[in-house]
């Protein structure tokens, strides 16, 4: 191993701070990259069911409209 001891490890002559802050940071970063990504997800998916939706109603209107006008039309 290329320290001595554990507390040596962490502390890595001095720059331990800046180090494990980095690694924090970084950490901070991914995760919230990852739930951002999720919700967006979420969302879109959630998005994309209603416009389905909304689809459906429109051709079900049009095609009842249809068939009100075929029907006063005999």
């Amino acid at each position: 191993m290329a320290f001595d001891s554990w507390q040596e490890a962490i502390w890595m002559g001095g720059y331990g701070f800046y180090v494990w802050l980095s690694f924090g940071v970084s950490l901070l970063a991914i995760g919230v990259l990852v739930v951002h990504g999720l919700l967006t997800r979420k969302k879109l998916a959630t998005m994309a069911v209603q416009e389905k939706q909304r689809k459906q109603r429109l051709a079900r209107r049009q095609q009842q409209e249809r068939e009100l006008r075929s029907a006063t039309t005999e």
